[in-house]
């Protein structure tokens, strides 16, 4: 897709991975940038970088688990500011547990963030593509969406159920010529992933290389864009030998020894980008 001009809306966009991409896409072209996160400071703060680059930068303030909120502030965006053409999925949470020690209310801020937020954005913001009959949709999984992570259960789970509704929706939106793409990044070095316990032998990618593997791949109309040669490793390993890829996995989650794992405490860690 040739981004050319376009308006895009990234949700997540005030730190991280949803920043670089917005920044990425202000630096190829598009010409209209609107930027979701829920914190007003931040949000401002990458405006006037979008701005510096020569794009105009609308900040939204919106907590994507508030329908009604976003419901009105979409429509009103589209209102005032014309047509989207490209939506990036980047708002996420993530709580860093083993699963035994887990709490609900931190399960149900991921699926309420990772899934139910993307649903009622893309919904709304679907509807309109396809009556424009134009549009793509970048859904932001991550590797964890293919290799399910010890002490990351839940998050891998929403990450899991990303990609399948990224291929749901691939299918039912490709007559109306709005394409929808899953974006998967691999373990990425930012403030809010410092939080977390990091995997053993993982080298991290940056924010800066995520986004730039999304502009390539969008100009390959690629289906799945993974980032990084671990991924791609990690991806063919699952298809051919999944028991070695699993038995690495294991061996290199941050959890406590067996012989400690009932005593030892663990210091929870929570990643929102």
């Amino acid at each position: 897709m040739d981004i050319q001009g376009k308006t895009a809306l990234v949700t997540g966009a005030s730190r991280g991975i949803g920043r670089s991409i917005a920044l990425e896409l202000a630096r190829c072209g598009v010409t209209r940038l609107l930027l979701v996160a829920r914190n007003q400071t931040r949000l401002a703060e990458v405006a006037n970088e979008v701005a510096a680059l020569g794009v105009e930068a609308i900040p939204l303030a919106l907590d994507l688990t508030q329908p009604i909120e976003v419901n009105i502030a979409i429509a009103k965006a589209w209102r005032d500011h014309g047509p989207i053409h490209i939506l990036v999925n980047c708002a996420g949470v993530a709580h860093q547990m083993p699963f035994l020690h887990s709490r609900l209310p931190h399960l149900q801020e991921e699926i309420a963030t990772n899934l139910i937020g993307m649903y009622t954005i893309t919904r709304l913001i679907a509807r309109r593509m396809v009556t424009q009959q134009e549009g793509i949709i970048i859904n932001v999984s991550s590797l964890m969406g293919k290799v399910a992570a010890p002490t990351m259960a839940t998050y891998s789970a929403t990450k899991f159920a990303i990609l399948g509704f990224t291929q749901a929706l691939r299918g039912e939106l490709a007559a109306h010529n709005v394409k929808v793409t899953a974006l998967l990044p691999t373990l990425t070095d930012t403030d809010m992933a410092r939080n977390l316990k990091w995997f053993r032998w993982i080298v991290p990618t940056t924010a800066e290389q995520v986004a730039q593997a999304l502009v390539s791949g969008l100009r390959k109309d690629a289906a799945e864009i993974l980032v990084g040669w671990q991924s791609y490793l990690a991806v063919w390993c699952g298809r051919v030998t999944p028991w070695v890829l699993e038995r690495v996995v294991r061996m290199s989650a941050p959890l406590p020894s067996p012989r400690n794992r009932s005593s030892k405490r663990w210091e929870p860690g929570t990643a929102r980008f």
